[in-house]
């Protein structure tokens, strides 16, 4: 934003923007501001731009329809306060945005308040308002020279230190910049007009990479009165750090009652400090309470996408002057669930019970405190909903609101009936206010305790909703009820992962600009400063299955171009109730049942032709076929797949919507159908399916994801992950990478086709790495599932040698550990377990019990727990030191060392006792973000460090720029 100049007599200047920027073929770049001189941010009147080439830099320079959109917070324009000529000119040099940038993501809150907190200089000193307010009142007499203004973001600067500019303008000396706030640095100088001084800013050493250049744009044109120059960020090595993942459920403390508790987070927090880890990553934390058994131990299938899991409640937190009969039964409690794994029915069975004792005693204290009367202010939106909604499940007995009478659709009006404070049921709902203020306090302490110590709190977004939920209930139109959420065949599940979601109605959302996820993601900012993506895929596109499927393998993509009748037949694909109905003829039956095959027949078939068949009406889906076989008996119940296989028999999929549009079967030439077709029907149906998953799609998926994606990341400023695994289209890539989403890589699920192995030394900077995840085995039992594998594992990508041992010994994890903490990728995060199986004493477990998820199992029980406390692991100062060298060793960095403390004494840099240590990396302009390559060499002068310095020029006007260099 222009400020107005403060001169007695306005004068008109001229303000020339340039930016160096590279486009595709047609491409065209526009300034845009708030200005109405600048189109006052309607893109229809924005300001074009026109390219010059200036040596081997193309600048657009300003004296449509929109394609991309800078990221990020729009920029302040503040003019420097000068004595203008009239008709000057000022010019303006500024850099593209990139979300990509490492620097770009140290602005997000998971660094600006916690990794750096003690780095933020968001306010200016009263001694450099004081300075500033003297600069704009006097005015700068620019007759004599250029005024240069520099502008450069420092996230990282500790306490006492600052920016200053050091060259031949300055006699030596240093010129201090002034804080403008938002880690913003700027500067002021004046030059002679025939030489210039050019200086940046560093961190604690001269920057790292290429110096710097300026290109002045002056040919034919009177000089600029004064340079205004947005030199982007700082260019320091690339901050990479470490972190644990763990599921709040399998925590145990020497206080938690039957699974891990909000409370115990902060023990976590301890433990994460002391091993050098600067984050912990968790599983959603959302109440999931549907079922009321254990299926509700699955954490992606939230009852409300705002309320917290009373799982996680402590108890001994409810209250400071619990009576002694309920401490005594907290005890017991604690006794009797301590177990080997979570024993959900019971914990939370024992929790709700104790919860409602002393809800019964506290309930008028607190629910006429200030602090819950904010907090129900504050969330009363989600908050009577969700209550209403919990009363009504217990009262009918399901939460399919589908079946609650006059209440299956939700109304404000009876909504506020149903919460009434004169209601017989009141004292139900105000228990579930009670509880949800409870667990928010406690969520909160955990989380601002993680702040205070320099850790980030991770959470995790569902990709869906349970379909009997308080979101569904209240929100029927932003879901197609009709249909389910899951996967397509990969790593994780041949036969694809159908997770019971409804799929969202996009098209809805949209008219709010996507105000439920907007909601969503301002709630989990309240606990986190980082977050986690499930399946961000699904933003691109979700694999949408009918609401009768019991698997995943029977969906299509939505949304998707699908196969038009008319484009079949004209390539003389015309049979089109063969292809789409399940193919059963007798010699499959037979192939399949063999000596049961006439018995399978008469009991779930008819002929409806000789020798061809179809499933009787009771058994012609898949979930009418799994729940008559639940109730069978004999051999029937053992033909389940079999059965199930039959029903997918089939090449195309018919549109439910439109009979006329068909979708290729993942997978089709795996059947019998596509197999007993001629040969040019089959040569045609593989490039139809070709064409369907890998290629008419891309543009299509591109726009959704941009369409969708940045309404969540510009709804908080949390850092964003995203899960990127399992079928990857080839425009995801490129959107994470312009939206500076974070990517996930799992070195058994390489990211590049025909590889076996990832080697994490290739990883890109915006990325994840770990070893393992929750939806997999961990490290010690994939290793111990296949000798052929661990074998090729051990030999082409540890490089040993022999053969491996038959157990992923202590050394073995210490080495894929080592290999993740030294690749480029921003952050390296393992699995609690990973960790805890570089110590022989925590790795006595069978592998197998320390699995989290099998995600092909959709009734999987979630339900593992550490065998070791929290306190054990805090006074383990063995393994903690090891995984601390390990930090180390990679270069990352730690809780208690962030990034290299240099403080500033008498114009001199000290280490604070400690050598600093240069990580010889940097990021090299001409390669993309994220490339690493080794330093240039440099050489040390008089104690300092220093690079070969950059010459500026301008041949068209003869002006030459020398070095300056760049200090803190």
């Amino acid at each position: 934003m222009a400020q107005s100049l403060p001169a007695r007599r306005r004068r008109r200047a001229t303000l020339r923007f340039c930016l160096p920027y590279y486009t595709h073929w047609g491409q065209n770049l526009v300034l845009l501001s708030s200005d109405p001189a600048l189109g006052s941010i309607d893109p229809s009147s924005a300001r074009s731009m026109s390219p010059h080439h200036r040596g081997e830099v193309l600048f657009w320079i300003a004296s449509m329809q929109v394609l991309r959109r800078e990221p990020g917070a729009p920029r302040r324009l503040q003019l420097p306060a000068i004595q203008l000529d009239d008709n000057a000119c000022i010019d303006i040099y500024d850099l593209w945005q990139d979300a990509s940038c490492p620097e770009s993501f140290l602005f997000r809150s998971a660094f600006r308040d916690v990794i750096f907190r003690n780095c933020r200089s968001d306010q200016l000193s009263s001694t450099e308002q004081q300075r500033l307010a003297c600069q704009i009142s006097n005015g700068t007499d620019t007759r004599e020279g250029i005024l240069v203004q520099f502008k450069v973001s420092c996230p990282r600067l500790q306490p006492g230190q600052a920016v200053c500019l050091e060259g031949d303008v300055t006699r030596g000396s240093l010129l201090r910049f002034s804080s403008m706030g938002g880690s913003v640095w700027q500067g002021e100088c004046i030059i002679d007009k025939s030489k210039y001084v050019l200086s940046d800013e560093s961190n604690a050493e001269d920057e790292v990479g290429p110096d710097r250049e300026l290109l002045l744009v002056t040919a034919g044109k009177p000089h600029p009165a004064a340079i205004v120059v947005d030199d982007g960020y700082f260019k320091a090595n690339p901050w990479r750090g470490a972190g644990l993942a763990v599921p709040v459920f399998s925590l145990r403390s020497e206080e938690d009652v039957g699974a891990g508790e909000f409370s115990d987070l902060k023990l976590l927090v301890d433990v994460a400090v002391k091993a050098g880890l600067h984050l912990i990553q968790l599983l959603p934390v959302n109440d999931t309470s549907v079922n009321g058994m254990w299926w509700d131990s699955y954490p992606y299938s939230s009852l409300s996408v705002f309320a917290l899991h009373p799982l996680y409640l402590c108890l001994q937190c409810l209250s400071a002057k619990l009576p002694h009969d309920v401490q005594e039964e907290i005890q017991c409690a604690k006794k009797k669930l301590d177990l080997k794994d979570v024993d959900y029915d019971a914990t939370m069975a024992i929790k709700l019970s104790i919860a409602k004792k002393v809800f019964k005693l506290e309930k008028d204290e607190v629910l006429n405190s200030s602090d819950y009367r904010r907090f129900f202010q504050e969330n009363e939106d989600w908050l009577k909903p969700y209550a209403a909604f919990c009363y009504l499940r217990d009262f009918f007995g399901t939460s399919d609101h589908s079946q609650w009478g006059v209440y299956s659709k939700f109304s404000q009006e009876k909504l506020n009936k149903l919460v009434g404070p004169t209601t017989d049921h009141y004292g139900s709902i105000a228990f579930n206010y009670y509880l949800q203020y409870h667990l928010n306090l406690q969520l909160f302490e955990a989380a601002n305790y993680a702040r205070s110590n320099g850790v980030v709190l991770k959470g995790d977004l569902p990709i869906g909703v349970d379909r009997n939920s308080v979101d569904t209930w209240m929100y029927p139109t932003l879901f197609r009820m009709n249909t389910s959420t899951g996967a397509p065949p990969d790593y994780f599940d041949k036969n694809g992962q159908n997770w019971g979601f409804p799929t969202y109605n996009w098209e809805e959302m949209s008219k709010d600009n996507y105000g439920w996820w907007r909601a969503r993601l301002t709630q989990m900012a309240k606990y986190f400063s980082a977050y986690r993506i499930d399946h961000v895929l699904g933003f691109f596109r979700i694999w949408e299955l009918p609401d009768h499927a019991a698997t995943g393998l029977m969906g299509k993509f939505r949304p998707s171009i699908p196969l038009s009748q008319e484009e079949l037949e004209r390539d003389g694909i015309w049979d089109f109730d063969r292809l789409s109905k399940p193919y059963i003829r007798y010699h499959i039956l037979q192939e399949k049942f063999g000596e049961s095959c006439n018995e399978v027949t008469d009991r779930f078939l008819n002929e409806y032709e000789h020798l061809f068949y179809e499933f009787k009406e009771e058994f012609n889906t898949e979930k009418k076929l799994v729940k008559a076989l639940e109730s069978m008996e004999g051999a029937y119940p053992s033909m389940k797949n079999r059965l199930i296989d039959l029903l997918q028999e089939v090449v195309l999929i018919r549109d439910p919507e439109d009979s006329k549009k068909f979708y290729p079967r993942f997978n089709l030439d795996q059947t019998a159908s596509f197999r007993e077709l001629d040969e040019g029907s089959q040569h045609v149906l593989r490039g139809l399916y070709h064409d369907y998953y890998f290629q008419r799609q891309e543009g299509l998926w591109q726009e959704n994801a941009m369409k969708t994606l940045p309404a969540l990341l510009n709804s908080s400023n949390m850092f964003a992950c995203g899960e990127d695994l399992g079928l990857i289209p080839a425009c995801v890539q490129p959107v994470l990478h312009d939206l500076g989403l974070v990517g996930l890589r799992i070195q058994r699920m390489p990211s590049t086709p025909g590889i076996e192995f990832a080697l994490p030394a290739d990883y890109e900077y915006a990325t994840v790495c770990a070893p393992s995840c929750h939806d997999s085995s961990t490290l010690r039992a994939w290793w111990e599932e296949d000798e052929t594998r661990r074998t090729r594992f051990y030999q082409n990508v540890l490089f040993y040698g022999e053969q491996p041992p038959a157990k992923c010994e202590t050394f073995v994890v210490r080495a894929i550990l080592q290999q993740h903490m030294e690749a480029p990728s921003m952050w390296a995060i393992f699995p609690i377990q990973d960790i805890l199986a570089l110590k022989e004493v925590y790795a006595q477990r069978p592998a197998k019990e320390e699995a989290i998820n099998d995600p092909t199992n959709p009734k999987h029980y979630w339900r593992f727990r550490l065998h070791v406390t929290l306190e054990t692991l805090l006074d383990d100062m063995e393994l903690l030191s090891e995984v601390t060298e390990l930090v180390e060793i990679g270069g990352r960095c730690t809780p208690s060392r962030s990034d290299i403390t240099l403080r500033v004494e008498n114009g001199n840099h000290h280490s604070g006792g400690e050598e600093a240590e240069f990580v010889k990396n940097r990021l090299s302009n001409g390669h993309k973000p994220g490339a690493i390559k080794d330093l240039e060499p440099s050489k040390t002068i008089n104690g300092q460090h220093h690079t070969k310095p950059p010459i500026f020029m301008d041949n068209e006007n003869g002006l030459e720029f020398n070095p300056n260099k760049c200090r803190t």
